[in-house]
């Protein structure tokens, strides 16, 4: 097996999705959970074309990202926040395998917090899916609160406060990716 940590994780996922799927249907009144709800993942996120129940917030947070300390963006639940680099301010192309190793940010009307850039709502193969300034959003599988694993990694790259508009994040100068490649 080339990747099990990730193949063990992925299994974790579907288990905590399904039973996550069963609470969120029972929550809502219905007796039994969508096959989109049942593969959703336990991260708050979801993909698929879905809406969460409650908004996505973006807010700002203290990590340390390859050694250093920096002010990134993080979801509503602390989770730090990447973009994809080969993705347009309208094309999400974070979809299916890649999707379950960093599921898309999605809300119909998200919010921001401690940043001074834009939060808007794209309508992608993912559901309403947040961008920050023309970037879309993702959180990565492996990371928790405060905890930086992606950078880098398969061209996604932590975002910023200070992320603009049409500008592409890269790895900082003389440090390089990460060794691990999980080959999607």
């Amino acid at each position: 097996m080339r990747h099990p940590r990730i193949v063990i994780t992925a299994i974790a996922i579907a288990a905590a999705a399904t039973i996550g799927g069963i609470s969120a249907a029972v929550a809502t009144g219905n007796s039994t959970p969508s096959p989109a709800a049942a593969s959703r993942p336990a991260t708050g996120s979801s993909y698929g074309g879905q809406q969460p129940t409650s908004l996505a917030t973006v807010q700002t947070a203290s990590a340390t990202v390859q050694g250093r300390t920096e002010t990134i963006l993080v979801d509503a639940k602390g989770l730090p926040l990447y973009i994809y680099q080969p993705d347009t301010p309208t094309t999400s192309y974070v979809t299916g395998q890649l999707a379950a190793l960093w599921p898309p940010v999605v809300a119909g009307t998200p919010t921001v917090r401690g940043a001074t850039g834009t939060v808007t709502s794209v309508p992608t193969t993912n559901g309403h899916q947040v961008a920050y300034n023309g970037h879309f959003l993702y959180t990565f599988i492996e990371d928790s609160p405060g905890h930086v694993t992606g950078q880098g990694v398969q061209n996604f790259f932590i975002a910023t406060p200070d992320l603009g508009a049409g500008t592409s994040p890269t790895a900082p100068a003389g440090s390089s990716s990460p060794g691990n490649s999980y080959g999607y």
